[in-house]
Formats: structure tokens, sequence, C-alpha cells
């Protein structure tokens, strides 16, 4: 059965899968560009906000806010024409949607996640 503990180690192994998915091109010595910056922030911005979660449930909804601007901004600011107008739509759905969890305007069934 599936306890509470497990789902925590494994969001931690997560998170860290993704840290050191995030740093690989910097540690095997790729040729760095604008594409694998952005790809390092965004994984290890989605690594910590896990872990935050993971610590403080009820810090989903600031979390899940800061990580919209940074995956937003970050997108559209360092990515190419095409993948900077969709990261900056997916920046802007996360905000909207942590913003409606602050006002409890969403669906019962998503508010759940926010909530516990």
């Amino acid at each position: 059965m599936i306890t509470v503990r497990n789902i925590q180690v494994l969001g931690v192994i997560l998170a860290i899968l993704l840290i050191y998915i995030g740093v690989s091109p910097f540690i095997e010595g790729e040729t760095i560009t604008l594409d694998t910056i952005a790809t390092l922030i965004i994984l290890v911005l989605i690594a910590v906000a896990y872990l935050i979660i993971l610590a403080k449930p009820q810090w989903a909804k600031a979390v899940l806010f800061f990580e919209g601007i940074i995956i937003g901004v970050s997108g559209y600011m360092l990515l190419s024409y095409p993948y900077n107008i969709g990261l900056g739509i997916v920046g802007l759905i996360i905000l909207i949607i942590a913003i409606l969890a602050y006002l409890m305007k969403l669906p019962k069934s998503l508010l759940k996640f926010f909530y516990r």
C-alpha cells in the first residue's frame, strides 16, 4: 500500500532527478545556450517548488504563483520565437490558476489540492 511517507520519498527523488537533468549540460561540458539556461531555471524551480510543497503543503498557492511568474518570464525572455510565446502562455495559465485558488473560485475537485 502506498503511504504518505513513500510518496514524499518519491517526491524527493523526482526533485533530485529534475535538478540533475537541469544541471547535466553544465557538468558534461556541452555548449551553453539560452535554451540550456532556460531549461535549467525551469527544471530547478519546479524541483525546488515540489520540495517546498512537500514540506509545507499550505504554501502550494504561493509557490504556484511565483513559479508561474518565473516560468513565464524566463521562458519568454530566454527562448526563441515559438517557444517563448508558449511558455509565456503556460506561465500565465499557472498564474491564473494560483489566483483562482486564492479566491477559492476553482472547482472543488481542484481546490482539494490547495486546501488540505
